[in-house]
């Protein structure tokens, strides 16, 4: 009996121990993290099958429409719509280009970015997915296309080829000879038919695939008749001259006031805005994204395109000035210079015509080798008050700590040695998105616990006979 009710316990204590154990490795191995983002049509579809969200979503939209943000902010309703929907999955979702339901996605979007920024800033962040294709990529389709590197033969007309290579495939052929039609349509009143003509043309650029566009948009030209066919490829004469230009400035409000023209102007910014912190210029070395939002440009009223012929600059600009602009003339000016004088997209449209492209850095770039430090007799003292911000710690503390870890414990006794740590005492996951610190202590406590569960069972026996 003795035995038996022993062996209870034991089971008992047993299942104890467990339960009190299991939630922390659980919590190991499950960190928080911010939740999946989905593209703004399953987000809408999502916060619409909860009630509170959908209700709030409706709300916000009223708010929007036709209020200025300080009017808005204003109102305690269209606050606490704004406060609620940021918690949903609305507020993380973005928008792929060509998916089915683009358009729908965007306005989607921007119901809820408007109501975050008011449409007040000069830069607004993309709604669409990142680009992690490279330019790379796109070499290595455009030679399979026309059995050559498009950079590999000098003294041919590039522009040419690729128009050829484009004839040489059915929908690029299809799409081409589609906007050169209607964009060289002429009308007894007017010259041709510009919203056909764009329209044409954004189907063009949004369904054929970028090894014939890019080819294109960018071929590399060493002669005047080259860099005239490239200036000519969008039909320039329909859609981009004016008689007058425009206020560039009047212009981006015109194209802001457009949910898939808004997207693609924040998406240029957003990828080609110069950045001094990379090799190249561009976001991330990305040659392939910027280029890729200078073509989401084309077929909308902000239209880009090279602004002569010339074979040793490559200059591109919207078809605006800067005339009238008043007191935002320094706004237009900068607006402007993201075209004419951006060096992410002069290098970008350089890189593709040569055929080169720039290696992504690696993610986890390796660890330099570490050089062992020398054994030293004697060890340096260690600085008085260890807990002063102000103290200046230098390479003899961590002379001292491999001194220590090498010559064992013995060598020093006193309380500074709390400074020396081991590495395991250290550990921590390095990744970036789970940065999730690795409690030895609790692992500690884990196996004293199994060593007091395996030793249970004997002292209970000894204690009961």
């Amino acid at each position: 009996m003795i035995v038996a009710g022993v062996l209870c316990l034991f089971l008992s204590l047993d299942k104890v121990f467990h339960t009190w154990a299991g939630p922390s490795s659980l919590a190991a191995q499950e960190p928080h993290g911010w939740r999946t983002p989905v593209d703004c049509v399953r987000a809408n579809e999502l916060c619409a099958a909860e009630s509170s969200c959908s209700s709030r979503y409706r709300t916000l939209r009223q708010c929007v429409a036709g209020r200025d943000r300080n009017t808005m902010l204003a109102n305690k309703e269209c606050q606490a719509a704004l406060e609620v929907l940021q918690e949903s999955p609305l507020y993380d979702c973005h928008c792929k280009r060509g998916m089915k339901k683009e358009l729908l996605c965007l306005q989607i979007y921007w119901s809820i970015h408007l109501g975050l920024t008011g449409g007040e800033e000069f830069y607004e962040a993309s709604p669409y997915e990142p680009v992690t294709s490279r330019l790379s990529d796109i070499f290595r389709l455009a030679s399979i296309v026309s059995g050559m590197d498009p950079a590999t033969n000098s003294k041919s007309n590039h522009c040419l080829d690729a128009a050829k290579a484009c004839n040489l495939n059915d929908n690029c052929k299809r799409l081409r000879s589609g906007y050169i039609s209607i964009c060289n349509k002429s009308y007894d009143t007017y010259r041709c038919n510009r919203r056909k003509c764009h329209k044409a043309l954004r189907q063009f650029f949004d369904r054929v695939p970028s090894e014939y566009t890019y080819r294109m948009l960018f071929c590399s030209c060493k002669d005047q008749a080259c860099a005239e066919r490239r200036r000519q490829t969008i039909v320039p004469d329909c859609s981009y001259d004016d008689k007058e230009k425009p206020n560039c400035l009047d212009l981006r409000n015109q194209c802001r006031s457009d949910p898939l023209c808004r997207s693609r102007l924040a998406d240029f910014h957003t990828n080609c805005q110069a950045s001094f912190q990379s090799l190249t210029s561009c976001p991330g070395d990305n040659y392939q994204a910027c280029l890729g939002s200078y073509a989401g440009l084309i077929g909308f009223d902000i239209t880009p395109n090279y602004i002569d012929s010339s074979t040793t600059s490559l200059i591109v600009s919207p078809s605006c000035s800067c005339r009238g602009s008043g007191n935002m003339e320094e706004d237009c000016e900068r607006f402007l210079r993201d075209f004419t004088e951006n060096p992410c997209l002069r290098n970008a449209i350089q890189a593709f015509g040569n055929g080169t492209d720039i290696s992504p850095p690696p993610k986890n770039p390796p660890l330099p080798p570490v050089t062992p430090s020398p054994k030293m007799e004697k060890s340096p003292p260690l600085p008085d008050d260890i807990n002063d911000s102000n103290t200046i710690y230098d390479t003899s503390m961590i002379t001292t700590c491999t001194s220590i870890q090498e010559q064992g414990p013995k060598l020093n006794k006193s309380k500074e040695q709390s400074l020396c740590f081991s590495e395991k005492s250290l550990t921590t996951d390095l990744m970036p998105e789970q940065k999730t610190f690795v409690d030895t202590k609790g692992s500690s406590s884990r196996h004293s616990i199994t060593g007091t569960l395996s030793a249970l069972p004997f002292l209970l026996v000894k204690v009961a006979l």
